[in-house]
């Protein structure tokens, strides 16, 4: 097992000005753990997008729901998981970005660019809330 070096959870307000909480957050990582830039932005790219559904997407701007943001940085990965408080949804159901019929749509790119910055992502969603619980390895 990996030793822990630093672990933090905050609550959000379902308000797109919450996302400025994210970067602070994801760049106090490089004061405890150098990390090469391409992998600083690969997870703030991932949690910002997963934080970003969350409050569209899952609480829909309710005032009355939080988005928590959980962090744990070990010798050898970063966990992070986003939780909303919205009524769930099908991950299979996501259409692929990549699919001709989707490539000018404005939005449906989140989960698959979570997907593809992370060593492992997974999604778990039902009524009363989601979990994306993203994993970044340091090899």
């Amino acid at each position: 097992m990996s030793k822990i070096l630093f672990t933090k959870q905050i609550e959000l307000d379902s308000d797109k000005k919450s996302i400025e909480y994210v970067e602070p957050l994801i760049h106090h990582i490089l004061e405890i753990f150098p990390l090469p830039l391409d992998r600083y932005y690969n997870i703030l790219i991932a949690v910002t997008e997963a934080v970003n559904n969350a409050i569209i997407h899952g609480n829909k701007f309710n005032s009355d729901k939080k988005v928590t943001l959980s962090l744990i940085v070990a010798e050898n990965n970063i966990t992070v998981e986003v939780l909303d408080e919205g009524d769930g949804f099908d991950p299979a159901k996501i259409a692929d970005p990549r699919d001709s019929e989707n490539l000018l749509k404005e939005n449906g790119r989140g989960v698959f660019l979570i997907k593809e910055l992370t060593t492992d992502c997974d999604i778990s969603s039902a009524v009363g809330g989601t979990r994306v619980k993203m994993i970044f390895d340091f090899d």
